[in-house]
């Protein structure tokens, strides 16, 4: 499973960094997804594996994410 998150429609509200703080990052603007501390381009661009034990937490970012911004690929 990927992960990525669409910066342009996020609207900053960092419920994905409270759900999965091990897979994004909240600047207090936008949110980013990551890896290890590596802060990765925004966008499609920007996607990354999920690792298993990260699974629950990023489904909950996506099902959270207000303006649904999170986009998870098989």
């Amino acid at each position: 499973m990927k992960v990525w998150i669409d910066t342009d429609a996020c609207v900053g509200n960092g419920v994905c960094e409270e759900a999965a703080p091990d897979m994004f990052h909240f600047d207090g603007n936008l949110a980013y997804v990551k890896v290890g501390d590596k802060l990765l381009p925004k966008g499609q661009a920007g996607s990354a594996d999920v690792p298993d034990h990260l699974v629950d937490g990023v489904l909950t970012a996506a099902e959270e994410c207000p303006p649904g911004c999170i986009y998870i690929e098989a």
